[in-house]
């Protein structure tokens, strides 16, 4: 079990490929994890509050920050591993109603297969 679920979370995987779906489904058979095959991108966000922990495609990052920190987004909190110079880039630019900062770097070796660019997670909480 991850975490998320022993920590007594309800979690929502959304994951498109049909493989790594069939693998999440297996690995948590019999916990309170929903997994949706799906597009991340096309998505509806909760209408009550929520929090994300995610590693979302580098290409649709952007895209998923702006839907996550849009206005009446119901997002409490989020912890986002993107592309180290997205992470860079939020966590340096003001928000209104949000608290952006760089946590963790996480370095290409960390993946399989590794990615081209170095990763970081970006912290958001609302307030």
């Amino acid at each position: 079990m991850g975490p998320l679920v022993l920590a007594g979370a309800r979690v929502l995987a959304i994951e498109l490929h049909p493989g790594r779906v069939q693998r999440l489904r297996q690995r948590f058979a019999g916990a309170p994890v929903t997994v949706v095959a799906a597009d991340a991108a096309a998505l509806r966000l909760p209408g009550r509050p929520f929090r994300v922990v995610a590693s979302p495609p580098y290409g649709l990052s952007s895209r998923l920050l702006r839907t996550l920190l849009a206005p009446g987004s119901r997002l409490v909190a989020a912890d986002l591993v993107l592309q180290r110079a997205v992470v860079r880039r939020y966590a340096t630019a003001p928000r209104r109603y949000w608290q952006l900062r760089a946590g963790l770097s996480l370095p290409r070796r960390a993946f399989r297969p590794p990615p081209q660019v170095d990763s970081a997670v970006l912290v958001v909480r609302r307030g």
